[in-house]
């Protein structure tokens, strides 16, 4: 078969998914602001001329950190911050109950802890996320499939002490830093489609999904609470009567506090079943539907995980995969309820239960990586660089009216704005008011020199 079969539908609905990713990007994405230019005293400046340059995106967008400083010589360590640091403003955190503490009481959040494959410290991570402007994003606090061997037996009342125990010391080091929460993932998943958890004695609890968001509400007050699932929610029926959709719907109908909904889109799947496996998941028609579907739920929609197949390193299998994901991207970019999109390994060859560079089976088969094993480049990568920082990207000029003020449309972010040779980093962000209050603007105090 040939790979041009698998993205036949997104060429033949190519016309109309355009129409609806320009509006949506126009409608979901973008604003229009106001600039208020003032001097040292507060008045305005008036036919002052300034140049803004977009530096971010409001929107998320990243992978998973899993290989920081885990690669086996320094030259691919570095290549690997520097591709990630230069790519994405969101990582992923490991925070995999059985890799942070494997032993009770046995801790690894400090950066000079043991090594454990794909499972960097927590501190490491913060280090280089906070260095380099990336928003760190929890992953699995109350993830059952990766309880350590020392709670699966354990009675469900002490799993709950013991899970509650670790909320709380997560959110005393890391709730005022870290955003996104992601409280369960695979839960219905591995209990419902499955029929089995790792962990017994919690996962036949009734109520288990209330008492997991409610117990982590109390120490994450602040943050944002996400359910997280597998990709086959995005192959699901998409009538209201899913189960991924009832399972949300019914919790917050009874008060659980999600905040967000996270849906995975892993491809892993061989080569020869690719076009019977994906139809659905590379229909863009079927790919609205879900995504409105969800958005019915009236809550942020998150794509958490994605991996999408190049299989070999021959042209035309990585020229597919580029295709695939600029396609995918576009959809979810311009939908009103996606707000992230993380992308899950960064390279090649390091798959969780394989050898690096062991390309025999599991998922390093797929090749599902941006960059190749020897860290050069997959067009895929450019893809992804050249929507966020060249299509899905706003400079303009601009010069202030008699009353101080100039006004640009563009994407939701970070700005520079220059103004007579000096520099200032200003915030775009959505509602900011259109009115003649200088204190509902984006405000720039310019002291000439």
């Amino acid at each position: 078969m040939s790979r041009q079969e698998v993205v036949k539908k997104f060429r033949d609905f190519e016309m109309e998914t355009e129409t609806r990713v320009k509006y949506g990007i126009e409608l979901y994405r973008k604003g229009n602001f106001r600039i208020a230019v003032v001097d040292e005293n507060g008045n305005p400046i008036k036919n002052a001329k300034i140049k803004l340059t977009q530096k971010g995106h409001e929107f998320k967008y990243g992978a998973n950190l899993f290989m920081l400083d885990e690669l086996e010589t320094p030259e691919k360590n570095e290549l690997y911050r520097k591709y990630f640091s230069e790519t994405f403003n969101m990582a992923t955190l490991p925070f995999y109950w059985n890799s942070v503490e494997p032993e009770k009481g046995q801790l690894r959040y400090e950066k000079d802890c043991p090594t454990m494959y794909r499972r960097p410290a927590i501190d490491l991570c913060m280090e280089f996320c906070e260095e380099h402007g990336i928003e760190p994003r929890e992953h699995g606090l109350a993830y059952d499939l990766t309880f350590p061997d020392w709670v699966k037996e354990l009675p469900a009342r002490e799993v709950k002490k013991e899970l509650s125990r670790r909320m709380q010391e997560i959110s005393e080091r890391y709730a005022d830093r870290i955003p996104t929460i992601e409280v369960t993932n695979e839960i219905f998943w591995a209990w419902w489609v499955w029929g089995y958890s790792n962990t017994s004695a919690l996962s036949y609890e009734e109520g288990v999904v209330e008492w997991c968001y409610t117990e982590a509400r109390k120490w994450f007050p602040h943050n944002q609470l996400v359910i997280n699932e597998g990709p086959w929610t995005m192959r699901e029926d998409s009538r209201e009567n899913n189960g991924y959709y009832m399972q949300v719907k019914q919790a917050r109908e009874k008060g659980v506090p999600i905040d967000a909904l996270g849906v995975q889109f892993h491809m892993f799947f061989p080569k020869e079943q690719e076009k019977e496996k994906t139809w659905l998941y590379y229909n863009p028609r079927y790919l609205w539907d879900i995504l409105d579907r969800y958005g019915k739920l009236d809550i942020p929609l998150q794509i958490t995980e994605v991996t999408i197949p190049a299989y070999t390193e021959e042209a035309e299998d990585e020229e597919i995969q580029a295709e695939i994901i600029r396609n995918l991207y576009r959809i979810w970019f311009s939908h009103k309820n996606v707000e992230q999109i993380i992308y899950w390994n960064l390279v090649d060859g390091y798959a969780a239960w394989a050898k690096p560079g062991d390309f025999s089976g599991g998922e390093n088969q797929f090749r599902g990586g941006l960059l190749r094993f020897d860290f050069t480049p997959k067009p895929a990568y450019y893809v992804i660089k050249d929507l966020f920082e060249k299509e899905w990207h706003t400079e303009e000029e601009a010069t202030t009216d008699t009353s101080g003020f100039a006004y640009f449309r563009g994407f939701y972010g970070d700005y520079d704005v220059e103004i007579d040779g000096k520099t200032y980093r200003v915030r775009a962000l959505k509602d900011l008011p259109l009115d003649n209050d200088l204190n509902k603007c984006i405000k720039i105090k310019h002291i000439k020199k």
